[in-house]
């Protein structure tokens, strides 16, 4: 599926021992693929994220997504974000950069208790990344 985030302004929690600790709240964003569709819930959706000294972004996302028949699925995803200092900087501006020229992958997870949904407790995925101005499009795919 193409998952779609709106994120609010981050919150700035600041230097941590194992780098510098951020907050993005989501304010909403859209899902859809061959089997499900839906909208992401505001209000406790968010990206926990790390930036480490070496660069590299860790991503926490924290994800209540509602399809449009009702069913509510949790997802949590991690990964990292890196690339070349100017394309970072660019990113950084709110500017669309290629996602070809930096690396934005995710490991998601979901948990949902709806019948129609329960296959996604069962499977294992991956996502790349493509950090917009108005928020990240993750691209999901179930490894088979």
């Amino acid at each position: 599926m193409t998952l779609r985030v709106n994120v609010a302004p981050p919150q700035n929690i600041g230097s941590v021992p194992s780098g510098n600790r951020r907050t993005a709240p989501l304010s909403g964003g859209v899902f859809e693929g061959p089997r499900l569709r839906g909208t992401v819930l505001p209000g406790g959706s968010a990206d926990w994220q790390l930036l480490r000294s070496d660069g590299v972004l860790e991503m926490d996302l924290r994800v209540t997504l509602q399809t449009d028949d009702g069913a509510l699925i949790a997802m949590r995803s991690f990964g990292l974000r890196h690339g070349p200092p100017e394309v970072i900087a660019a990113i950084g501006r709110g500017e669309t950069v290629d996602p070809t020229t930096y690396y934005f992958r995710t490991t998601p997870r979901f948990r949902t208790g709806h019948p129609a949904y329960l296959f996604l407790n069962r499977i294992v995925a991956v996502a790349a990344g493509d950090r917009r101005p108005e928020g990240p499009i993750y691209t999901i795919h179930e490894v088979l």
